[in-house]
C-alpha cells in the first residue's frame, strides 16, 4: 500500500478530535470529517480500476441503511437522508478533484490502491457513528444555539485534523443541513 494511502487510512482511524469536549457537536463533525477522508483511498481504487466516481447502487444502499437507522432511533429519516446526501456529494466531489489532479499529472496518480471493501467497512462504521451522534444531539440541532456550536465544532475539527482548504470546504458543505432551529 502506498505511503500516502497508509497515511489516509491512519488519519481516518485516529482518535476523534476532542479539543472542545464541552461542545457536543464535535464528535459528529469529526466523524463527518473522517468519512470525507475516505475519499482518498476510494478515489485511488476507482482510478486504478477505471471505475466511475458515482455508484448509484451503493448510494441507495447507504441512504436506505441510514434512513432505517434514523427511524429506529426516533429521529427524522428525511433529515438524516439529506445530511448523508450532502456527505456523499462532498465525498464524490473530492474524488472528482483527485481524478482531475491525476489527469493533469499522471505521475502523481497512485500506482496501487486498496480494494473498496476496507474503505466501505470504514464508511459503514462512520455512518453508524454519525447516525448515533445525530440522535444524541438531535435537540441541539433544532435549537437556536446550533449554528454557533456548529461553527465552533467545525473550527475545532479543522484545527485538530489539519484539514486543507478542499476538506474545509467539503466539511462546511456536509454540515450545512445539520441545524434546523
Amino acid at each position: 500500500m502506498p505511503v500516502w494511502c497508509m497515511a489516509v487510512v491512519a488519519a481516518t482511524m485516529t482518535a476523534p478530535a476532542h479539543a472542545d469536549d464541552v461542545n457536543p457537536l464535535v464528535e459528529l463533525v469529526d466523524a463527518a470529517a473522517q468519512r470525507l477522508q475516505t475519499a482518498e483511498p476510494v478515489a485511488a481504487t476507482k482510478w486504478s480500476t477505471h471505475d466511475p466516481v458515482e455508484d448509484p447502487e451503493r448510494v441507495q444502499q447507504v441512504l436506505s441503511t441510514v434512513s432505517a437507522d434514523a427511524a429506529g432511533r426516533g429521529i427524522d429519516p428525511d433529515d438524516v437522508v439529506q445530511i448523508f446526501t450532502d456527505q456523499i456529494n462532498a465525498t464524490e466531489a473530492i474524488e472528482y478533484t483527485r481524478f482531475a489532479q491525476w489527469k493533469f499529472d499522471p505521475a502523481g496518480a497512485p500506482a496501487a490502491a486498496p480494494g473498496l471493501s476496507a474503505s466501505r467497512a470504514t464508511i459503514d462504521g462512520l455512518n453508524k457513528v454519525m447516525v448515533e451522534q445525530l440522535a444524541t444531539v438531535w435537540p441541539l440541532l433544532h435549537s437556536l444555539d446550533c449554528a454557533g456550536r456548529l461553527d465552533a465544532a467545525r473550527s475545532t475539527v479543522i484545527d485538530a485534523r489539519g484539514l486543507d482548504p478542499l476538506y474545509q470546504q467539503a466539511l462546511s458543505f456536509v454540515t450545512r443541513s445539520y441545524c434546523h432551529p
